[in-house]
C-alpha cells in the first residue's frame, strides 16, 4: 500500500506539480516550501498523518556512526535549509539525518540576484546563494528548545565578506562560529566543516593545504564534543584531493568527508549551454557533480577508508544512484536536487528499493555494501 501511494505522489508530482512549479521563481518556491515544512513540522497531527505514508523502517539499512543511530543512510544536504526551520518535518518524510546551514559567524543576506535557478535539460540547479543564512547566534538561538527523532547536523562555514584580508581573519570567524556552537546547548549530531563553497566573494579560501592546515590547527583547540565531518569540493585534481586528505586524516576529530560539493565547470559534458548561458553567476549541482563525485567517493575509500568514512553527494536522482555510491565507499548520502526533480517521495522510495538491492547482492546490512566495487 505504502509504495502504491509513493508512486503516486511521484506520478502526479513529475507530470502535473512539477510543471506548475517551474513555471514560477525558485526562491519564491523555495521559501514557500520551506515554510510549509516548518508549519507541518510544528503539529503532532500532522506528522502523525505524514510519516505512515514516507517513513519505513528496516534493520539492513540502519547503522551506528559516529556515535549517532542512523535508521536510514540518506539525508538532507547542507544548502537547503539554511535557517534550520526543517528539522521537525525531515524524519517524517524519511529522512535518516539532515544538515541545516551552511551556517556562518556572521548573517549574510546572500549574493545578487539570481540566487537560484533551474536547467531541467541538464537536471540540475544553479546555485549562487553564497552562504545565504541567518548567523550562527541566531540559527542556534532557534534550536534551544527543540529535540531531534535523528541525528541533526549544522554545516558551518566562513562568513561571505571581502572584510577579511588575511588567513587569520578568515580561521578566526569560522573558529568563532564552532565556539558558539559548541557552547549553544543544541543537541546537535555533528557539526560539518564547510571548505568548498564557490560562491563566496572573499578572496582567502581553504583549498590550499598551508591555509587548510592552519583553519585545523586552530579549530583543534576547541576540542569537539560531537564528530566534525569536512564538505570537500570536487572540482579539484586527484593529485589536490589527495594532498587535502592526507592533511585531514591527521586530525582525529575528524570523522568523515563529505564528497562533494557544485560543480563549477560551466563547460562539462553534462550541462546544456542554452541553459548554462541564462546564469552568468553560479555554480551547478544535481546531475553535473554525479560522476566526479563517484569518482572521488572510490578514490578516497580506495587511499583513505581505513582511516576515514564518506558520505556520498552529488546527482543522486534514484536508489540505483544511492546504491552505487554506497558500493563505491560512502557509508551515507546527501541529496537536495534529486527532491526538486523527483519530488518529496524520493528518499522513501530510495530505501525502500536499496533494502532490496541489499537483499539481490546478498548483503544483510549498509554497512556490507560499503566499497564493494
Amino acid at each position: 500500500m505504502q509504495k502504491s501511494i509513493l508512486s503516486l505522489i511521484g506520478f502526479l508530482y513529475k507530470y502535473f506539480v512539477r510543471k506548475i512549479l517551474f513555471l514560477i521563481n525558485p526562491e519564491i518556491i523555495h521559501r514557500q516550501a520551506v515554510a510549509a515544512g516548518q508549519f507541518l513540522g510544528e503539529s503532532k497531527l500532522t506528522k502523525k498523518i505524514i510519516s505512515p505514508i514516507f517513513r519505513s523502517k528496516d534493520a539492513s539499512l540502519q547503522q551506528s556512526l559516529f556515535g549517532c543511530a542512523f535508521n536510514n543512510p540518506v539525508g538532507l544536504a547542507a544548502g537547503f535549509d539554511y535557517e534550520a526551520r526543517l528539522t521537525q518535518i525531515l524524519p517524517s518524510l524519511g529522512f535518516g539525518f539532515g544538515t541545516a546551514g551552511t551556517i556562518t559567524y556572521l548573517p549574510y543576506d546572500g549574493n545578487p540576484r539570481p540566487m537560484l535557478g533551474r536547467l531541467p535539460r541538464s537536471r540540475s540547479l544553479m546555485v549562487n546563494k553564497g552562504l545565504k543564512n541567518l548567523g550562527i547566534a541566531k540559527t542556534l538561538e532557534s534550536l534551544k528548545n527543540k529535540t531531534f527523532e535523528y541525528p541533526v547536523g549544522i554545516s558551518i562555514g566562513k562568513t561571505n565578506t571581502a572584510r577579511h584580508k588575511t588567513t587569520e581573519e578568515a580561521v578566526n570567524d569560522v573558529v568563532r562560529a564552532f565556539e558558539i556552537a559548541e557552547i549553544s546547548g543544541v543537541p546537535l549530531s555533528y557539526y560539518e566543516l564547510n571548505i568548498s563553497c564557490p560562491n563566496l566573494i572573499s578572496p582567502i579560501d581553504f583549498y590550499s593545504t598551508s591555509n587548510l592546515k592552519t583553519l585545523l590547527d586552530a579549530l583543534s583547540l576547541l576540542y569537539f564534543s560531537k564528530p566534525v565531518f569536512v564538505k570537500m569540493p570536487i572540482s579539484k585534481s586527484d593529485n589536490e584531493i589527495k594532498e587535502m586528505m592526507d592533511l585531514i586524516t591527521q586530525y582525529r576529530w575528524i570523522k568523515a568527508v563529505i564528497l562533494g560539493n557544485l560543480q563549477r565547470d560551466r563547460n562539462h559534458p553534462s550541462l546544456m549551454q542554452k541553459e548554462v548561458k541564462k546564469f552568468p553567476q553560479g555554480n551547478f549541482s544535481g546531475l553535473p557533480c554525479q560522476n566526479q563525485s563517484d569518482r572521488l567517493i572510490s578514490l578516497v575509500y580506495k587511499e583513505y577508508g581505513q582511516k576515514i568514512k564518506i558520505i556520498g553527494c552529488g546527482g543522486i536522482f534514484s536508489a540505483q544512484d544511492a546504491y552505487r555510491k554506497i558500493k563505491l565507499g560512502a557509508s551515507l548520502v546527501q541529496l537536495i536536487t534529486g527532491l526538486v526533480f523527483e519530488g518529496p517521495q524520493l528518499v522513501s522510495q530510495i530505501n525502500q528499493k536499496l533494502v532490496k538491492l541489499l537483499k539481490q547482492d546478498g548483503y544483510a546490512s549498509i554497512k556490507e555494501a560499503v566499497g564493494t566495487i
